[in-house]
């Protein structure tokens, strides 16, 4: 990290998986680098656990997020699962938000329920053909897919990272320490460039 800080860039990219994700999150803070804008797909910023370890360290960090309890996101069902499942983390000691994977694991349960109740089958091709040309209504709102197996509106967000205060979950239950930038359907605020801002 001190070699890319030596470059001093505008805008650093890093597409990393969850012990590398936290380990150049810790490093940027460690050096003090101040890019204007620095983030991309790093994997597991959206687990409480590395949310909590990292806090305030994430502070200005852009990365991408499936679910996040933004007013255009509650979709039906959508808060309901939500509370049932953050109930249940807190029994069983497992992720206490539950953001991440539980909607979008509970709408692919949705597509596929749907997609054999439609069919009265549970043959591969007929539940391929069903599913492609069908639109769904699961927790994530309605769900297409497009031609070759992608959602038809893309769903992946763009969040940043922002007034991050402590190491404690609370603050990541609202959207007090995170903005949706993208996409546009699902925006809650405006990118904050450059970071030092």
């Amino acid at each position: 990290m001190r070699a890319v800080a030596a470059t001093n860039p505008d805008l650093v990219v890093i597409c990393s998986y969850p012990p590398d994700s936290v380990g150049m999150v810790k490093a940027v803070n460690e050096i003090g680098f101040k890019p204007k804008m620095i983030g991309g797909g790093m994997v597991g910023l959206q687990a409480t656990a590395l949310k909590v370890q990292l806090g305030p360290m994430l502070k200005g960090f852009v990365n991408y997020d499936w679910w996040l309890p933004v007013p255009k996101m509650q979709f039906s069902g959508v808060e309901d699962l939500i509370k049932r499942y953050q109930a249940r983390a807190a029994a069983e000691g497992v992720d206490a938000l539950g953001s991440y994977m539980a909607p979008s694991g509970y709408a692919q349960l949705q597509v596929l329920q749907q997609a054999i109740t439609a069919t009265k089958s549970i043959e591969d091709k007929k539940l391929a053909d069903y599913i492609r040309a069908s639109t769904f209504k699961t927790v994530l709102g309605d769900v297409k897919f497009g031609k070759d197996g992608e959602w038809a509106q893309s769903r992946v967000l763009q969040i940043q990272f922002h007034d991050v205060k402590a190491n404690d979950v609370e603050q990541f239950r609202t959207m007090n320490t995170q903005t949706v930038l993208t996409p546009a359907d699902y925006k809650s605020g405006n990118v904050i460039y450059p970071e030092a801002k």
